[in-house]
């Protein structure tokens, strides 16, 4: 698939791509760290007809939903008939404490006893990752563990 990549001076950078039938969608990522989806008109692939405005944690929710649900669905069905044991998805969001920090900085596994699987970055997934495997906005951390765990983690990706 090929995405434009276009710098906005003061502003950010475009992303945009054509699907399969021919529509343009894309997302411009501010330099603040907030987005815009962009739907792109149909017969002029210069025109948005919708731009809606993400939070960085609106960006990292629908990042995702869209981000290789089968991956995450692999591993939660190997784990189903383990009483007690659940797979989540954590969004490293911009302005995430761990923004730029190396997954061991985390120190996940320690603190809550849940274990990091994956890590999805622009659609390709880096399993089993060592600890100094670099987080950046965006990046999806496939984890698993107990309910508790799992919470926990979330919160520390969040919060630190």
């Amino acid at each position: 698939m090929n995405v434009n990549v276009t710098p906005l001076p003061g502003i950010g950078v475009q992303q945009d791509f054509a699907t399969r039938d021919g529509r343009r969608l894309g997302v411009i990522t501010h330099r603040d760290g907030h987005a815009e989806l962009l739907v792109f008109r149909r017969d002029d692939p210069d025109a948005v007809i919708a731009a809606v405005p993400l939070t960085a944690a609106e960006s990292g929710t629908l990042a995702s939903l869209l981000g290789a649900p089968h991956l995450v669905e692999h591993i939660a069905a190997q784990n189903r008939d383990v009483t007690g044991i659940e797979t989540h998805q954590l969004a490293v969001v911009p302005g995430s404490p761990f923004d730029g920090h190396t997954l061991g900085d985390t120190a996940l596994r320690t603190r809550t006893g849940a274990s990091i699987v994956a890590i999805l970055r622009g659609g390709v997934v880096h399993p089993s990752p060592r600890p100094d495997f670099g987080l950046t906005a965006g990046d999806l951390i496939v984890v698993v563990g107990t309910t508790d765990g799992l919470a926990e983690a979330a919160r520390i990706i969040d919060h630190g």
